[in-house]
Parts: structure tokens; sequence; C-alpha cells
């Protein structure tokens, strides 16, 4: 099969949904487990708007002018995030997904980032070994965790939107746990109104560009955390993250009702430090 490479474009969103949609459907299916995309519409409108983001780099396989699937790289910040990578379940098995990763790998470098990261479902061995041979290293075991927001409050914490002069504040913060911030998804995530601060004794202690797949957070403690989960009405997407090794904060979210969907794998390339507080990861990373 002769496959081309090329940049997305705005009006390859329904297909690529589509295509994502299916392929994450077929993967779940095959191994028990919840779709992570609940329609094709929503998978759309994640590719929509990554499309539309210049922060977001996209690469999309075709073959005689059809489609056959897409990979995306997040370079809004220091470190990339890769993901979601897709392929129709049609031509699985031709390589193509090993050349979409090769290909963000290469953009990745060529940009000079210090590192790249993703994470994959725990249960998909091939992915697992797939990314191993591309040199990823595997760091930590994440949870998805789906169900109602507690709806919580803290004594002495206060969560509120977060504005644009929060941003240095919590670009520190994200510095302290990880070594990097995350400026660039917490500057549009303010713009989108979906960013949160919680504040402790007059100063910031956490943020989220939201709770949900797709946000990340970072906070000095676990109560910190706590509060912005238990502030939110719901979880974008429906689940979050949480690092299976912060035991404190799992059990508070079982004992909250939240339940396990399924764990998944944060690998990376490059630059990485042993994260210094605590964190809720995005499926990016």
């Amino acid at each position: 099969m002769n496959i081309d490479f090329r940049p997305g474009k705005p009006q390859d969103a329904p297909i690529l949904g589509s295509i994502n949609f299916e392929a994450f459907k077929a993967i779940s299916s095959a191994h028990g487990f919840p779709w992570d995309f609940p329609s094709p519409e929503v998978a759309t409108g994640v590719v929509t708007n990554m499309l539309a983001n210049s922060g977001f780099y996209s690469v999309v396989a075709e073959s005689g002018g059809k489609i056959l699937g897409s990979n995306f790289l997040d370079e809004r910040s220091p470190i990339a995030g890769i993901g979601p990578i897709s392929v129709d379940p049609a031509v699985q098995n031709e390589t193509i997904g090993r050349q979409l990763m090769s290909d963000v790998m290469r953009r990745s470098e060529s940009q000079g980032f210090a590192g790249v990261r993703l994470l994959q479902a725990a249960y998909h061995n091939r992915s697992l070994c797939l990314y191993a041979k591309l040199g990823f290293e595997t760091r930590e075991t994440i949870s998805k965790l789906a169900g109602d927001p507690p709806r919580v409050e803290l004594e002495g914490y206060r969560v509120r939107a977060a504005q644009i002069a929060d941003l240095e504040a919590c670009n520190q913060l994200c510095f302290r746990v990880h070594g990097h911030d995350r400026g660039g998804e917490l500057r549009d995530a303010v713009a989108l109104g979906s960013a949160r601060v919680v504040e402790h004794q007059g100063r910031i202690v956490g943020y989220c560009t939201e709770i949900a797949f797709f946000g990340h957070a970072a906070a000095e403690s676990n109560d910190g955390l706590k509060a912005l989960i238990g502030s939110v009405e719901a979880f974008g997407a429906g689940a979050f993250l949480l690092p299976t090794r912060n035991g404190e904060l799992f059990r508070w979210c079982l004992q909250n009702g939240l339940r396990l969907v399924h764990q998944m794998t944060l690998m990376t390339v490059g630059l990485y430090n042993e994260p210094a507080g605590v964190w809720l990861p995005s499926v990016l990373y």
C-alpha cells in the first residue's frame, strides 16, 4: 500500500473523528472496556478543536485519496504530548500506526522539545510494545476514574475561575512539581473559561485546566486536588486521570463514589523529572 502523509485540514474533521471513534471503540470492545469516545460526534469535536488550534501539529495518512488515520502533537508547552492516534480498523497491521508515531516524533525533535509523552491504555499490549520499540520508557500507572463529582468543600480552600493574572503563579507551581510548566495549555484553558485555581491562606496552592480526560492539574497537597475535584459539576468527557500510586487521593475518590474504569501507562522520551508534588495528568500526559 502506497501511503502519503500530510498535515491535517479543518475539512478532515468529520472523517478523522469517525476513524477515531471506530478505532478506539474496536480496541476497547475487544478488551471488554467502555469506549473512550461515547459517540462519533464527541470524537469529531475533539479533532475539530485540535485542527483549529495552532498549538497542535497534525498528520494524516491517506492512500489513493482515502484517509486512513491521523496523529496529533500538542506543542503548547515545553514538553510535547502525543495523541490521539488512530488508524481505520479496516487497514490495521499495515504499519500505519508506527509511521504516524515516527512522524510526530520527528516533528518533536525538529522543533527542539526537551521531551515527548503519551498515555496508552494498559490493556492494549500491542501499543505498549510499539511505543517501547520506539524508545519510550514507562513511568507511571494512571487510573481513569468516572462517576459523579463528590461536590465537597474543604475548609480553608477556596476554588475560583482562573484568570490571566494567575498564570505566573500557576506556572511556577507546575514547575515545582514537574520541572517544567504547561503554560500554553493553561492559557488556552483560561481563555475557554475551564481553568480553576484553589487558594489557601491567601495564595494559590493548586490549579487545573479542567478536571477532565483532556485536562491536567497540579497542587501542593492532596487537599488542593480534593478541593478542585469537589468543585466541578461534571468531569469533562465523563472522566479524569489520577496517578494510582497516590494512594490517599485514590482511596478518597473511591470512598466518594467514583469508580475505576481502567488503567493507563504514562510513557516518555527525553526529559523526565520525578514529580515533586501532587498532580493529575491529561490523556496526553
